[in-house]
């Protein structure tokens, strides 16, 4: 599991998204109301408004929240226009970054950004700078004390999953993001909670971080992730779990 995954995981079990949910909501009806604009309001059609109601879902949104939301995409009802704008960069140690946003000013956003990356130890670089490092997976990690690994192997089988990989004290379930939806309702159908479960970027190869390099990593993604704008944020680090959770305190 990359750095990025633990540290998904590590704010999954302290609670801090549930601290965030508002937030969370926010970054989530921008994400339904762009792909719905942009690919029209029925999801069976809209492969993108699919993911983001599945998202959605699974942090239990009401449904009259994403209905207005995909309403607001459509022009049913009035709302604000987003631009999507992705930034690419580099942390503290090299470390790769590519930020998501979907903003109603632009100039704040990268305003914001480029603020976040010199304050921690980064610098914002071109467009295709890093990209080329990263695919699309989806990522499913689930607490070893919740499922066999006959019982997921099983359901990654028998519903198009990649890989099932063992990272300790949580299996890692990985998918192609077409399955993704599949094997999430699967691993929800069977009962089995998880730690953590998206659509992401997984990095090709990773960057080893320790001692004050790994800390101003973990300041820097804070502070982009706290930024209003940003949808999603993707790395290529790797450091010990022990110290990500220090830090994470």
């Amino acid at each position: 599991m990359s750095g990025h995954s633990k540290w998904a995981t590590i704010k999954h079990k302290k609670g801090a998204l549930d601290a965030k949910r508002g937030k969370i909501f926010t970054r989530l009806i921008k994400e339904i109301t762009v792909a719905a604009r942009a690919g029209g309001g029925d999801p069976d059609g809209n492969p993108r408004l699919r993911s983001a109601i599945a998202a959605a879902k699974a942090e239990n949104m009401p449904q009259d929240n994403i209905k207005r939301a995909t309403q607001r995409g459509t022009g049913e009802l009035e709302g604000a226009q987003y631009e999507e704008i992705s930034f690419e960069g580099y942390g503290p140690g090299g470390v790769a970054l590519i930020v998501d946003t979907l903003t109603d000013n632009r100039n704040r956003t990268v305003s914001e950004v480029r603020h976040a990356f010199s304050k921690h130890g980064g610098n914002l670089g071109e467009s295709g700078s890093v990209r080329f490092m990263f695919s699309k997976k989806g990522l499913i990690g689930i607490e070893k004390e919740a499922a066999g690994e006959d019982q997921l192997m099983d359901i990654v089988l028998e519903h198009g999953g990649d890989d099932l990989n063992d990272e300790g004290d949580t299996w890692e379930i990985v998918t192609d993001p077409s399955a993704y939806e599949a094997v999430s309702e699967a691993v929800k159908a069977a009962g089995i909670p998880t730690v953590m479960s998206e659509v992401t970027m997984v990095a090709s190869v990773h960057t080893k971080l320790e001692g004050a390099p790994a800390n101003q990593m973990i300041r820097l993604l804070e502070a982009i992730e706290d930024l209003d704008d940003v949808q999603n944020v993707y790395s290529n680090f790797d450091m010990d779990e022990a110290q990500m959770e220090a830090a994470a305190g």
